[in-house]
């Protein structure tokens, strides 16, 4: 289809390769797959951590499948020289490479990005890491977790008077993979302007550091230090979690007096005339006692009553859902943001979609989360390869396919019972 079709991708006719594993980077390049982006996952025989990591379907693991629409899936063993051959062809037709490989791994496998901008002279090249290229925690190993407690989000994360908590999704990931696709898009317009490419970097620690900017950035500002408040706000009140008669909970919070008169009217309460509360300092200051008379008044509604009252006042407040809760939502289903996709061996396959809105150039799941080793022979023989010499690569362990990923997984299992037999005979 033509780059100025109507109905082209916003990134259509770019080539991503993803040479990362986890979430960050990962995460980042499905992103631009989501735009539109050709993007590839290259993996070794022994394939992404997150492919081994939480529940599994069928032999398919739910974190690789969650993080991963979008993308095809090449395997190559880059330890070996005709490994990095190959490598050097593909990343030749390459516009994006994204890498969280550390060094001196990085190096070695040929993935620096002096080494890949001789195949592709203005490549894009963006490196996650967890600290940042150089500097006193330069080359450490670091995940999501560590920035937390090194950017200060465990000691305010919790209640007032509990120990430190992290967050219960990996936001620093999350983050930092936006970062990714934001500094893909920056540069490939720089790109289009001087005909250069570069080299990008993009760290944990400052994805989380820009996260702060309310935080840290208000103590910077102030001298005055932010303070742990569990689910309830440092500057107005009411907000927080409220019970109600059936056992579960609803968050309500009033940023204005308006919203504190839509709470008083949906409740049927004269809160808002009590000198306690009359006005946003008292609230705060009687922030326990507001807390108490509220959570009376909403106890006596079932959630989802409660819920529909407080709506219809206007009132700011949601509803504390579960994830069974969390995938039947009319707006996130609505929204697009839970979408199927057609799973070679998995059948129906749910995932979370594209957050992007484009209505001119609209965007979609269209790929499901490839199978390792799924799309090798594909990507290969658009790069010239016969079929003759991806065999020959195959039978070296220079490349795989799926069918060969499959033969490895079976004869890895047959050791293991193997070695179980032999392991029970000696007892």
């Amino acid at each position: 289809m033509p780059a100025n079709s109507t109905n082209a991708t916003p990134l259509e006719g770019l080539r991503v390769l993803d040479v990362s594993t986890m979430l960050a980077g990962p995460y980042g390049a499905t992103l631009l797959g989501d735009l539109g982006a050709d993007v590839i996952k290259v993996e070794s025989h022994f394939g992404d951590d997150s492919r081994r990591l939480g529940a599994m379907r069928d032999g398919e693991c739910g974190p690789f499948l969650s993080l991963n629409r979008n993308k095809r899936a090449v395997v190559i063993d880059m330890l070996q020289p005709q490994g990095r051959e190959v490598f050097a062809r593909l990343a030749a037709t390459t516009d994006i490479i994204i890498s969280n490989v550390r060094e001196p791994a990085l190096s070695k496998l040929g993935l620096s990005y002096e080494q890949v901008k001789v195949h592709r002279p203005d490549i894009i090249w963006i490196g996650v890491t967890a600290f940042g290229p150089d500097g006193p925690y330069a080359g450490r190993p670091g995940i999501d977790f560590l920035t937390q407690g090194y950017c200060g989000v465990l000691g305010l994360n919790g209640e007032p008077g509990g120990g430190p908590v992290r967050t219960g999704f990996p936001a620093v990931d999350v983050i930092t993979s936006l970062l990714v696709s934001n500094a893909a898009l920056a540069a490939l317009r720089v790109r289009e302007r001087t005909g250069q490419g570069q080299r990008i970097e993009v760290s944990l620690l400052d994805a989380l550091m820009h996260a702060q900017a309310s935080s840290i950035g208000s103590y910077l500002a102030t001298g005055e230090p932010p303070k742990r408040t569990g689910n309830r706000s440092q500057y107005f009140a009411p907000s927080g979690v409220y019970p109600t008669k059936d056992g579960r909970h609803v968050i309500i919070t009033t940023p204005s007096e308006k919203f504190f008169g839509h709470v008083c009217q949906a409740l049927g309460a004269d809160w808002d005339k009590d000198p306690r509360f009359h006005d946003i300092a008292s609230r705060l200051a009687n922030h326990d006692e507001l807390d108490r008379v509220m959570s009376e008044r909403t106890r006596q509604f079932n959630r989802d009553e409660l819920v529909e009252r407080l709506i219809a006042a206007d009132v700011l407040t949601a509803p504390i859902n579960d994830v069974e809760d969390v995938v039947k939502d009319p707006q996130i289903r609505h929204n697009k943001m839970i979408v199927r996709v057609d799973h070679p061996l998995l059948g129906d396959l749910d995932v979370t979609g594209v957050p992007i809105r484009f209505y001119g150039t609209p965007c979609s799941v269209g790929k499901h989360p490839p199978m390792q080793g799924e799309h090798t022979r594909e990507v290969l023989a658009s790069l010239g390869y016969s079929t003759a010499e991806v065999d020959e690569q195959i039978a070296a362990g220079v490349t795989a396919d799926r069918p060969e990923m499959l033969r490895r997984r079976k004869e890895k299992q047959a050791r293991k019972q193997g070695s179980g037999r032999t392991s029970e005979a000696s007892k």
